[in-house]
């Protein structure tokens, strides 16, 4: 079974989370990545931030449904949602847009779990970390490659 090790990426572009939101669009398309760690001082992985993050951005904001029965109001869904949507399409910073704490893998990690971690979490970049240490990045055009082997 094929593991983190034999499918991820060794050169990983990382950011800061002072990186601009510019900034991260130019490394993306540059590098052709959908996706990077964000790392602090200390190069310890915090978060990830993709292209999804980017696209948050421009998306309409979406306002919680609400009933009002005798001058009370009942939300129908919970409003701190809005109040991070609104964080992000404001965010000028990759802190502001990022998606932490970023779910990792080891090195021997199996794809099959790899694969569940993805779908299960609707996540798309997996950082690869050896005791603790960013080694390499799983995305999913690195599973997919898998397929044509």
């Amino acid at each position: 079974m094929l593991t983190a090790k034999d499918i991820m990426s060794k050169d990983v572009v990382t950011v800061q989370s002072q990186t601009s939101v510019a900034e991260l669009a130019k490394i993306l398309t540059t590098h052709h990545v959908s996706g990077v760690p964000v790392v602090d001082d200390a190069e310890k992985v915090i978060a990830v931030v993709t292209e999804s993050d980017l696209i948050d951005q421009s998306k309409k904001l979406h306002i919680p449904t609400v009933i009002t029965i005798l001058d009370s109001v009942f939300y129908l869904e919970n409003p701190d949602r809005m109040e991070e949507e609104m964080k992000k399409i404001a965010g000028t910073k990759v802190g502001d847009i990022c998606t932490g704490p970023a779910k990792t893998v080891s090195p021997d990690t199996q794809l099959d779990e790899i694969a569940t971690i993805m779908a299960e979490s609707n996540i798309h970049t997996i950082p690869v970390l050896d005791e603790g240490k960013l080694v390499g990045i799983i995305g999913k055009k690195d599973i997919i490659k898998t397929l044509i082997r």
